[in-house]
C-alpha cells in the first residue's frame, strides 16, 4: 500500500479533487482531498466512484495507480494519495454551501495517516461558513479517532464536535446499520445521519431514534410530545404508563437519513416497502427524511405489463417480499426520485 502527497501542480477533474458544485441531491459541493479506497461490505460493489476512478487511471490521470479495471469489473487498488492543492479549497469558496468530504472515498479508511485528518478537520473548523458532510463505511476508526485526547504530533485537533461538520454512516441493511450506527451514535458531532444508500433490505431504525415510546398493542416505536400519546398507527391504543411502555435509548441519536436505490451497471432493485418503512419510523420520530431516488428500478413501467412475460423480458423484475410489487428497470432517469406522489427533500436545522 503506496501513500503519497500529490503536488500542487496535479492536475485535479473527474471527482479527482475540486469540485465547486455537485449534481448529488442531499449537497451543494463535493470535496476531494484524498483520492483511493478499498471495499469493505456488500454495499460497496458496484460502487459508483470505483467506477469513475477506473475510468480515469490511466497514465497522467487522476486515478493512475489507484484503480484499474479488471475483467471483473473496476477494482481499487488500496493505494492512497492526498491532494495537496484541494486540501484548502473549500477557505477560498466565499458563498456558503454545503460540502460532501471525500464522496471518492472514506476520510477514515484504514490506511489513511491521522496527519492527514487532522489537517481536514482545522480546515472544516476554520471554514465555519461552510457545513461539511462526512460519511464513512469504518465507524469504529471515526469513533476512536474523535474521542481520543491526543492529535497527530504536530497537529491540534479543534474542539469535538465540529459545529458545521455533521458526521454519517452508510448502511445497506441491517447488520450494516447495526453494526455501525451505535459507533456513530457515540462519535461526538453536531449532527448525525445515515446515508441507507443502496439500500439493499428494509431496516429498522427504531433503535436509534431517541427517546419514545412503544405501543403495547401494534408495538410500533414512536415520539410524541406528550406523556403517554394515542398511538399514531393504531390510534385506539395507548401506551400503558403503570407498564411502563415508555422506552428510552438516550440521546444522542439519529438527525437525519438518507435513502436511495443503486444505479449503474449490475444495479439491484430497492423495493418500496423498505422505503416506505424508513420513511414513516422517522415520520413518528420526527426526524428529517431525505428520498435520494429509485435508481436503476423504479415503481413505474415504461410499456403494457404482462406478469407472464416478465422472465423472458430483462427490463422487468418481480421482486417479491410478500406484497407482489413489480418493480421496472428503466433506468435512474427515468425512476426518478418522487415517493407515493411527492419528493422528499427534508434537511436537519442548520
Amino acid at each position: 500500500m503506496a501513500i503519497e502527497p500529490v503536488g500542487v501542480g496535479d492536475r485535479v477533474s473527474a471527482g479527482g479533487g475540486v469540485s465547486a458544485a455537485s449534481k448529488i441531491e442531499w449537497t451543494d459541493a463535493t470535496w476531494n482531498p484524498i483520492r483511493g479506497c478499498t471495499r469493505v461490505s456488500e454495499g460497496c460493489r458496484n460502487c459508483y466512484a470505483e467506477r469513475i476512478a477506473a475510468g480515469f487511471s490511466g497514465k497522467g490521470e487522476p486515478y493512475h495507480g489507484l484503480a484499474r479495471m479488471t475483467p471483473s469489473g473496476p477494482r481499487w487498488t488500496g493505494d492512497l494519495r492526498l491532494v495537496e492543492e484541494a486540501v484548502f479549497a473549500p477557505l477560498h469558496w466565499r458563498k456558503p454551501r454545503t460540502i460532501f468530504v471525500n464522496s471518492m472515498s472514506d476520510l477514515f479508511h484504514e490506511n489513511v495517516p491521522v496527519e492527514w485528518i487532522d489537517r481536514l478537520f482545522w480546515v472544516m473548523r476554520l471554514a465555519s461558513h461552510h457545513t461539511f458532510q462526512i460519511l464513512t463505511k469504518r465507524p469504529k476508526r471515526m469513533r476512536d479517532l474523535l474521542t481520543a485526547g491526543l492529535a497527530h504530533p504536530g497537529y491540534w485537533r479543534p474542539r469535538l464536535p465540529v459545529p458545521n461538520v455533521w458526521l454519517g454512516v452508510s448502511a445497506e441493511d441491517q447488520p450494516r446499520a447495526d453494526e455501525r450506527i451505535p459507533l456513530l451514535l457515540e462519535t461526538p458531532a453536531a449532527v448525525r445521519f445515515v446515508s441507507a444508500e443502496p439500500l439493499l433490505g428494509p431496516i429498522d431504525l427504531s433503535p436509534y431514534l431517541g427517546q419514545g415510546f412503544r405501543c403495547d398493542v401494534c408495538d410500533l416505536r414512536f415520539r410524541h410530545g406528550s406523556p403517554y400519546p394515542r398511538c399514531p398507527r393504531c390510534e385506539e391504543a395507548a401506551p400503558d404508563p403503570e407498564r411502563e411502555a415508555a422506552y428510552a435509548t438516550g440521546d444522542p441519536s439519529l438527525g437525519w437519513v438518507i435513502v436511495g436505490g443503486e444505479s449503474g451497471p449490475g444495479a439491484r432493485p430497492m423495493h418500496p416497502a423498505w422505503v416506505r418503512s424508513i420513511r414513516d419510523q422517522l415520520k413518528c420520530a420526527g426526524v428529517p427524511f431525505f428520498f435520494k431516488q429509485w435508481g436503476e428500478w423504479g415503481p413505474e413501467p415504461r410499456k403494457p405489463f404482462d406478469p407472464d412475460e416478465w422472465e423472458e423480458d430483462r427490463d422487468l423484475v418481480h421482486f417479491d417480499v410478500g406484497d407482489g410489487e413489480w418493480l421496472y428497470r428503466v433506468g435512474k432517469k427515468a425512476a426518478g426520485r418522487r415517493l407515493d406522489g411527492r419528493t422528499w427533500d427534508e434537511f436537519p436545522r442548520r
